[in-house]
């Protein structure tokens, strides 16, 4: 196995998958950004969740909103549901797994809040529970997916925002999950801050 060609694969299999998301992700990706914009500006705090690897980049997303992303800025109102083992623990051994980040929405949620879901394929039971508490909170959705948004696409209402990343291999989601997520704390920060 010729080891360099496998890995330079990978990087142009992430390179084409990035190119080809721009048309789409861009327009949804602006008025995210503006969404959650609005929302922080009306005192509003971001909630954000996902499973596994993006339960890990809903902690990386919040971090660079309350700490700063390229420039100094005051903090901005971001909790990741994943962070609280104790919490998380106690909500899936009292209830079910499915019910994780619902129960957060419905305690900590208010209407100028926004959700920020991580789904790779859309599916994730206790995302679409979290999705139905959101709209029982009167908060908008925004929601990272990929292979063809699953079953979070038909859970979004009209004012949600799906950013549907057009790819099946998972990785290449991810990586462009993590993408997005840069493209809204800088959008967020320049319309805040002025564009460097």
């Amino acid at each position: 196995m010729d080891l360099i060609a496998h890995i330079s694969r990978q990087f142009e299999e992430s390179a084409q998958a990035k190119l080809a998301s721009i048309e789409l992700l861009a327009p949804p990706l602006a008025m995210a950004v503006e969404t959650l914009t609005q929302a922080l500006l009306a005192n509003g705090k971001i909630l954000v969740c996902g499973n596994g690897g993006s339960a890990a980049d809903a902690q990386h997303f919040t971090a660079e909103l309350l700490g700063r992303f390229e420039r100094e800025r005051p903090e901005l109102a971001a909790i990741a549901l994943t962070s609280d083992s104790a919490t998380l623990t106690a909500l899936a051994n009292d209830y079910s797994l499915e019910q994780i980040f619902a129960k957060q929405v419905r305690a900590l949620g208010q209407p100028n809040d926004i959700l920020v879901t991580l789904s790779i394929s859309g599916n994730a039971a206790n995302i679409l529970a979290a999705i139905e508490a959101a709209h029982q909170r009167e908060m908008r959705v925004i929601a990272l997916t990929g292979q063809g948004g699953g079953r979070v696409a038909e859970a979004l209402r009209a004012d949600d925002i799906h950013l549907c990343v057009p790819h099946e291999r998972s990785a290449c989601v991810q990586e462009i999950h993590i993408l997005a997520m840069h493209c809204l704390c800088d959008g967020i920060d320049a319309l805040l801050l002025g564009d460097a």
